[in-house]
């Protein structure tokens, strides 16, 4: 998208910075406050969404509260339509270019920054952790980060690449000086790693995993947009804070399975599946990106590992009721679980 700077315009006045041309503001970012609320624009990245959406829910969710979003994708497709829809502002850019992040930003007060799994993370942050810091008028930085990141140090080596990127990121943050809230969800339900093992329930009714007797604790991507959204929504008590999102339990992959089979009414095993078999056989057919792929097939390993075994309570803190489960993921999905 061209970007089209105009002066002026009604722009709410915020801090000059040498490297950003604040003053002068997009076309695309002119909205101000609205007459039905005094809060600034929200701005949330990946606002399309990805795995389990949550940028996407976010906006939904902070527009059924009446506030005023601006949404940042990087296509005008049928999703940034779905996002127009709900009486947000979309803009279309590179979160990798620090201009489209300006042009993003001007006039907002708060930010979700979210991203997919991609080999271009890394720039991406930085870039929009650079744009935030000229901004200087923030409320709050939202920052979508892992739960890994906590067990991780300078010279960890057995995480992915994705991980070390989202620990540096959190490093770099940390060092900025921004009002931020960092979250840190663990894998989630609707991850690539539990929608091949799920998948192979309708087929053969039973759950093909490689993580022996590790536990886990997946967690809906529904509760983490939850907590993103009232964060944004009331920002004040969590600026500073880290919140680590689980599921309600920690359980084996055999408990999983009786937790499905009593969703489903229906007896539904687990199948302890050879690690190296299991990414050749379940997880290369997906014909994931290297990076991705790397990533997906690193968190089945550190599963395998029992490196998954956490039970938090930073979704019950934030929103205050208990996390969904695996049972409630499956009645929520059946056509996942159906021949």
């Amino acid at each position: 998208m061209p970007r089209q700077a105009v002066c002026g315009g009604g722009a709410p006045t915020v801090r000059r910075a040498p490297v950003a041309p604040w003053s002068c503001v997009s076309q695309a970012a002119s909205m101000d406050r609205t007459p039905e609320t005094s809060v600034l624009p929200i701005l949330v990245t990946g606002a399309a969404g990805s795995v389990g959406a949550v940028g996407r829910s976010v906006v939904e969710g902070l527009r059924r509260r009446g506030l005023p979003v601006r949404a940042m994708v990087r296509r005008d497709d049928e999703r940034a339509e779905a996002l127009r829809a709900t009486g947000a502002e979309v803009v279309v850019g590179d979160l990798t270019r620090a201009g489209d992040v300006v042009d993003a930003l001007a006039g907002c007060g708060r930010v979700y920054f979210g991203m997919g799994v991609s080999a271009q993370y890394l720039e991406a942050a930085v870039t929009v952790a650079a744009v935030t810091r000229a901004y200087g008028s923030l409320e709050v930085f939202v920052n979508m980060s892992q739960l890994t990141v906590s067990e991780m140090d300078l010279t960890s080596t057995s995480e992915s690449v994705q991980q070390r990127q989202q620990w540096l990121v959190e490093q770099i943050l940390g060092w900025s000086g921004l009002p931020v809230v960092q979250i840190r969800p663990t894998v989630f339900m609707e991850n690539p790693l539990f929608r091949v093992g799920f998948s192979s329930i309708a087929k053969y009714g039973s759950i093909r995993l490689p993580f022996g007797r590790a536990k886990t604790s997946p967690v809906a991507a529904g509760d983490v947009a939850a907590v993103v959204e009232e964060i944004l929504a009331d920002p004040a008590p969590h600026v500073g804070r880290i919140y680590e999102l689980t599921g309600p339990r920690s359980e084996d992959a055999a408990a999983m399975a009786a937790e499905v089979s009593a969703a489903l009414g229906r007896q539904v095993d687990y199948i302890d599946v050879p690690l190296q078999e299991w990414i050749d056989d379940d997880l290369r057919p997906l014909g994931l990106p290297d990076h991705v792929f790397q990533h997906i097939s690193t968190m089945a390993r550190l599963h395998a590992e029992n490196r998954y075994d956490r039970k938090a309570d930073g979704v019950e803190q934030v929103i205050g009721r208990p996390p969904s489960g695996v049972a409630d993921y499956v009645r929520e999905n059946p056509g996942l679980f159906s021949p």
